[in-house]
């Protein structure tokens, strides 16, 4: 363990709230969506692009150089996190004055770009502070801020919404990120600044970072890696498209509002959520003592008994059985949180492990956030004909039905692990 960072658990306290940030600017836009819509006359279609292409597509591609930078021993990852916060905030600011779907589309690009720099940074911190056998936990934790972050943008949102209307909504959750911005760098230290670091290399000597070719081609030479990756992708494509049209099922098919909905869902769901990502990265590394094959166990056994209750709660007529079916899978998909991104540090050189977090995001992010709402909107566009309004409820039940995929592939991926993990620190 790097002894330059005095306490582990403050800087992932931070880093944590760092992520609440980065959630509740990337989620906040979904429980607006409805409301954006009926005033901006956009389809179903252009709520998907809103909600997951436009963020997605500069999220995905900014984040490998970012995360090549960060790998450098000269950079300064506190700072690039702190500046990612700054553009992410001040562009979730700056959605509140569109006036037409394209100014709201440059808006949401704009959150995509700064929030491109912060998770890469931040798990290579984490790895450099916490010893390999609690990566999965701390990395679960950092994780929660997904669950806590969309469950306030859930709530603040749609209870802004209600009082103040969207515009202000955004206005109000994008200034306190900007505030934190400045204060981060007062709040966080690098390590690679601290003499023990510094000591550390000295005592043990490290390669310089490792060329991008050669840092992909480790990459792709892991069938854990792969395999892995491809179900996180899959996972996002689904609970992606699922969070972002749950909300308007509620609104469309069972009349609540938003603020409603944000409230029930963001409470409700977000408490499962966090839950499962906190658990999932402790019950990750409780089952891993048996052997590294065992690290996703819980995760595909967990999604796979979630599936048939995810479909169903989507099928009830009255909403509160359906809120109530969702917290078992909502905490069952996110358990797979902490052993993913763990697994990604622990599977390649320490020269290469926020390139590689940033390559599983690139492709959990483009799949899952770029094309999973675009994706089910462009369907609920199709299947309107057909089922009017009971188009979005047939969306979701056929995506819950498709979980059952991503956890035969953690499965898979978790029998490479034991030959596959790397011995560096």
């Amino acid at each position: 363990m790097n002894q330059s960072t005095p306490r582990p658990s403050a800087m992932l306290w931070v880093l944590m709230l760092v992520y609440v940030f980065n959630f509740i600017d990337r989620q906040i836009v979904n429980i607006l969506a409805e409301p954006i819509s009926r005033d901006l006359g956009l389809s179903d279609t252009q709520i998907g692009m809103l909600t997951g292409l436009a963020f997605a597509l500069f999220y995905t591609i900014l984040g490998i150089p970012i995360a090549r930078y960060a790998d450098r021993k000269t950079s300064n990852r506190v700072t690039i996190i702190s500046v990612s916060l700054a553009i992410w905030s001040g562009m979730t600011a700056l959605s509140g004055y569109a006036q037409n779907f394209m100014q709201m589309l440059l808006a949401r690009m704009g959150v995509g770009v700064g929030e491109a720099g912060c998770t890469p940074a931040a798990m290579s911190l984490i790895t450099d502070s916490v010893p390999k056998e609690r990566r999965s936990a701390a990395i679960g934790f950092y994780g929660l801020g997904v669950p806590i972050g969309g469950m306030l943008g859930a709530v603040l949102g749609g209870q802004l919404a209600d009082l103040y209307g969207w515009r202000a909504a955004f206005l109000i959750v994008g200034v306190p990120g900007l505030l934190l911005a400045l204060l981060l760098p007062f709040i966080l230290r690098e390590p690679r600044r601290e003499k023990a670091f510094m000591q550390e290399q000295v005592d043990r000597p490290q390669a310089a970072a490792l060329p991008l070719s050669q840092a992909l081609k480790e990459i792709g030479q892991s069938r854990a890696f792969v395999l892995i990756m491809l179900a996180a992708s899959f996972t996002a494509f689904l609970g992606y498209g699922k969070t972002t049209w749950a909300a308007i099922y509620f609104i469309r098919t069972h009349g609540l509002t938003p603020g409603e909905v944000g409230l029930i869902i963001g409470l409700v769901v977000g408490a499962a959520g966090a839950l499962g990502t906190w658990g999932g990265g402790f019950l990750a590394d409780h089952f891993a003592k048996a052997g590294a094959h065992r690290t996703f166990f819980p995760t595909a056994i967990g999604m796979a008994i979630g599936t048939p209750i995810l479909a169903l709660a989507y099928s009830l007529p009255d909403w509160r059985w359906a809120i109530a079916l969702l917290v078992f899978p909502t905490a069952c998909n996110l358990l797979y949180y902490g052993p993913t991104y763990a697994s990604v540090q622990n599977l390649v050189h320490p020269e290469a492990r926020a390139t590689a977090t940033s390559i599983m995001m690139f492709a959990q992010n483009l799949i899952g956030l770029g094309l999973g709402p675009l994706f089910f909107g462009m369907l609920s566009d199709a299947l309107k004909p057909s089922l009017g309004a009971g188009s979005v409820q047939a969306v979701l039940i056929a995506a819950s039905c498709l979980a059952i995929i991503p956890a035969f592939l953690f499965w898979r991926g978790s029998l490479h692990l034991t030959r596959e993990l790397r011995g560096d620190g």
